[in-house]
């Protein structure tokens, strides 16, 4: 039988579907993708909840349970759209905190460096508001090609979260299944043999677009500036959609990545703070290095939509990891010789973590004005076992002339413990307009904390409790037109003391306090350009101090952070995209140990951070076509203390540039370099002898896009 050009163009929907369709069904079947595979990465740009090519977005979820405007949020928050994304090239996590307000990245090998929001290290993050531990060592950061936007809202979140670092949160927003078929593929190059691949595929499955698939992922490898170190990682991820009923969807997904590290822990110093100007390709460790990180992670959601515009949602995220890694480096300050003495740590890491939640969000009329409310109950589980030991290295090496034929320890992992914390909590939170300007909200939780740690030597069982735990959220916002809105915010502060214990072996009490912040906001162009300025005061108290001449700590130490943020971030004119953010922070200890009162909390923390970005993209004359773009980071100087050693790093700035071509709608090429002017730098400091890592020299990243 033979078919008519008729017949082709009919079934080309349905071709189409089952392509998808196997596609999907490999991605749930077969979560990981081999290291050695190199499919490309996709950006899609359609029905993404961003408009095209914008830096602006109009609505956040981060503040709540349900997408608001970002006026209608009393905290600073930042969302970086997919498209900033892609023009930054932000790989993971750490990339993006880099480039925004307010945020600090401790550097380590991609994946693994420390991330903190006014001073205070981030110890999760969210996907959909769901959470996980967000772990350094362990490498726990993902890979940014499988989101559509991520959110950073500032400040306490403790309403929606309960225990935590009081600094910030960051919500990570995936990439969902779509009607319309639409994807991308992209390939990279850049320095030091660096490769990267992504795919995006999205559409419908069936006729009446019921049901949705995509699938995304990445793949990536590279060497690095400095000679040895090297970092391999892919992700993969497939999500299915259903509409159960004209009101009611189902959303499932499941992710895999996979890192590889010849792992670095950076240069060391000497012993009087001197840091030393090495060559930038310094490494100093051995070849024997290794560290590998493998995580599955599933994904469900059912909304329900209610009459009224409210709506009921159920949601679990499981994430199962293992972590394994042995590397060496340097045990001593560097001597007049430029000799070092050498050690070397190995770890095994099993963790498994599951955070539920259910909520109802529901308008309603009251005095002439739109009200809602929100309540809602979730769950958390970890369950953490980790193996450690580590050993000595006999003899030195010479870090003026480094070799890497280290003898290769073995290392017992003779420190054991498995630790279970758990949380569940009871929230709500109300929105009430008395009158037209003026919302008032209203908010608390109820939290209910466990953790027991078990040696897993002699049996011992250490356990923290924390029983009702209130934490309250009050905020006023004022409209002062259409486009601007001032408000004042109250947020409490509650993280459990795990690791601290007190004179009766138990741990000590909860760490407690409180955020004042009054800012004005603005918002412009539909939501696409969104201006904050905030000004805060944090407290947190009861923070443990070791008693001297004792194995023990007391509740007694206090800190305060206050700063001022400024941001502006979306279209500025039309094909004139741009990000600017400044944040001042200064961090005091009110009390501590003997001698603390008065000095600096977070020495990482610059007192002066800069962040500026813009796209320009020619639509008309001989450039059409065309775009560029350009930034700075820019930070004042930071230290870190090690007894009345400082190691220090002055004031910087980095340029960065991008030019680009779209040849159609469909086809780009653009080359990014990054460290425009090769500037030399520490970007982190830490001790005599690791955790001193300079920033990455001027670097280039060739990359092309085609779309459907």
């Amino acid at each position: 039988m033979s078919l008519t050009p008729q017949d082709v163009s009919s079934s080309r929907p349905a071709l189409q579907r089952a392509l998808l369709a196997s596609a999907v069904a490999a991605a749930f079947s077969s979560p990981v993708w081999a290291q050695e595979q190199t499919l490309a990465p996709v950006v899609v740009s359609a029905e993404q909840g961003q408009a095209a090519k914008s830096y602006g977005s109009p609505t956040a979820t981060v503040g709540g349970k349900e997408p608001v405007t970002l006026r209608e949020i009393a905290q600073p928050v930042t969302v970086v759209t997919r498209e900033r994304i892609e023009d930054q090239n932000m790989v993971r996590l750490e990339d993006l905190a880099r480039r925004s307000t307010g945020m600090l990245v401790l550097a380590n090998d991609q994946g693994r460096s420390s991330i903190f929001v006014r001073g205070f290290e981030l110890d999760n993050y969210l996907i959909d508001g769901l959470p996980s531990p967000l772990s350094s060592i362990y490498g726990t950061q993902p890979d940014l090609a499988i989101f559509d936007r991520v959110e950073v809202l500032r400040g306490p979140s403790g309403l929606y979260n309960g225990a935590g670092e009081p600094g910030g949160t960051v919500n990570l927003v995936r990439k969902r299944a779509l009607k319309g078929l639409s994807g991308s593929v992209s390939q990279a190059f850049g320095s030091w043999n660096a490769s990267r691949t992504e795919a995006d595929l999205t559409g419908s499955l069936n006729e009446s677009g019921s049901i949705r698939g995509r699938v995304a992922g990445a793949y990536q490898k590279k060497d690095n500036f400095i000679d040895v170190n090297k970092n391999e990682n892919s992700v993969a991820y497939g999500t299915l959609e259903f509409d159960l009923a004209p009101r009611t969807t189902l959303s499932l997904a499941v992710t895999g990545a996979n890192s590889n590290v010849l792992p670095f822990n950076g240069l060391p110093a000497m012993a009087n703070g001197d840091l030393i100007d090495f060559d930038r390709s310094t490494f100093i460790g051995a070849k024997w290095n290794h560290f590998q990180n493998d995580s599955t992670e599933a994904f469900a959601e059912l909304t329900h939509a209610l009459d009224g515009g409210g709506k009921l949602k159920a949601a679990a995220r499981y994430v199962d990891r293992s972590v394994e890694f042995k590397y060496a480096y340097a045990a001593s300050a560097v001597n007049a010789a430029g000799n070092v003495s050498r050690t070397a740590i190995a770890r095994e890491y099993a963790e498994r973590s599951l955070a539920t939640d259910f909520s109802l969000s529901q308008p309603f009329s009251w005095l002439g004005q739109k009200q809602s409310f929100t309540a809602g109950v979730d769950y958390r589980r970890y369950d953490q076992t980790l193996l450690s030991g580590s050993a000595n290295i006999a003899g030195t090496t010479n870090v003026y002339n480094p070799t890497y034929d280290w003898p290769e320890p073995t290392i017992a992992l003779s420190s054991r413990t498995n630790t279970k914390p758990q949380q569940y909590g009871v929230y709500g939170n109300l929105r009430i307009k008395p009158i037209q300007p003026v919302t008032l909200i209203g908010g608390a939780r109820s939290s209910w904390y466990e953790s027991k740690t078990t040696n897993l030597v002699n049996g011992a069982v250490t356990t923290t409790k924390v029983d009702n735990k209130v934490t309250p959220f009050a905020a006023a916002i004022y409209d002062l037109g259409s486009n601007w809105s001032t408000y004042v915010s109250y947020t409490g502060i509650f993280q459990p003391q795990v690791t601290s214990l007190g004179a009766d072996g138990q741990p000590i009490s909860p760490r407690e306090g409180k955020n004042y912040e009054i800012g004005l906001k603005g918002e412009h162009f539909g939501g696409q350009l969104n201006s904050t300025f905030s000004v805060y005061r944090l407290r947190d108290r009861n923070r443990a101090v070791a008693v001297p001449g004792a194995n023990y700590s007391t509740a007694s130490g206090e800190v305060e952070v206050k700063g001022f943020e400024a941001e502006v971030s979306g279209t500025l004119l039309p094909n004139w995209e741009a990000s600017a953010g400044y944040a001042y922070t200064q961090t005091e200890y009110l009390a501590g140990t003997s001698g603390q009162a008065g000095t600096t909390f977070s020495t990482y923390t610059p007192r002066h951070n800069v962040n500026l970005w813009t796209r320009y993209d020619f639509t008309r004359g001989a450039l059409q076509g065309a775009y560029l773009g350009g930034g700075m980071r820019a930070m004042s100087s930071f230290y870190n203390q090690q007894g009345t050693v400082r190691y220090e790093q002055g004031a910087y700035a980095v340029f960065d540039a991008l030019a680009g071509y779209r040849f159609s709608p469909k086809a780009d090429v653009s080359l990014s370099v990054t460290n425009l002017f090769d500037k030399k730098y520490y970007q982190r400091v830490g001790s005599a002898t690791v955790f001193n890592f300079y920033g990455e020299p001027r670097s280039i990243w060739l990359k092309t896009t085609l779309k459907l």
